[in-house]
């Protein structure tokens, strides 16, 4: 019993060792190596990409939203939520800018799956997987959107039309004229 009890006790401080010392070995082999030990340091990503069948809709991803096979949306295994990504399939010249609502694909030589529609609109679906190249949308402009005090406003007078022969509208007078031959 006692031989149990020193292995159990060895194994829980290896656990709580590990555990404690992983997020500094990470930051320091990622300082030393940063191409191998972060998928994020490349900025062009190429290789394969499969997609999510339409059986899995409804379905929650990783970031919490319902997979929709309409959506351009994709899972990455490295790029933040809500990132968006250009996929550019280079047989056929075709791209799309997805955003990342999940995690994967968990298959070796595989960097993204992509929603039904934006493989669609990559021309995928007939291969199931496909090369593509992904690359970060970083430049991506949000119109600058004034605070409502600082617009300035021209006044405009609003009257009504007062019913003169010039101001009324063609059909009015097509109208008119039809109801005076019908007389």
């Amino acid at each position: 019993m006692r031989q149990g009890n020193q292995r159990r006790l060895r194994w829980r401080v290896m656990v709580i060792a590990i555990a404690l010392l992983s997020p500094l070995v990470y930051s320091l082999t990622s300082h030393l190596f940063p191409l191998t030990s972060n998928l994020r340091a490349q900025a062009i990503q190429s290789g394969k990409a499969s997609y999510y069948a339409k059986r899995f809709q409804g379905r929650r991803t990783a970031s919490g939203e319902r997979l929709h096979p309409d959506s351009l949306t994709c899972a990455h295994r490295s790029y933040p939520f809500g990132t968006k990504l250009r996929v550019y399939n280079p047989a056929n010249g075709r791209s799309v800018v997805v955003r990342v609502t999940d995690r994967g694909p968990y298959i070796r030589g595989r960097i993204i799956d992509l929603s039904w529609r934006a493989a669609k609109e990559l021309d995928i679906i007939s291969k199931g997987v496909g090369m593509v190249t992904v690359v970060r949308i970083d430049d991506i402009i949000v119109p600058y959107r004034p605070k409502f005090d600082e617009i300035d406003l021209p006044e405009l007078e609003m009257e009504t039309n007062d019913g003169s022969p010039a101001m009324n509208p063609f059909w009015k007078d097509m109208k008119e004229d039809q109801m005076e031959s019908n007389n």
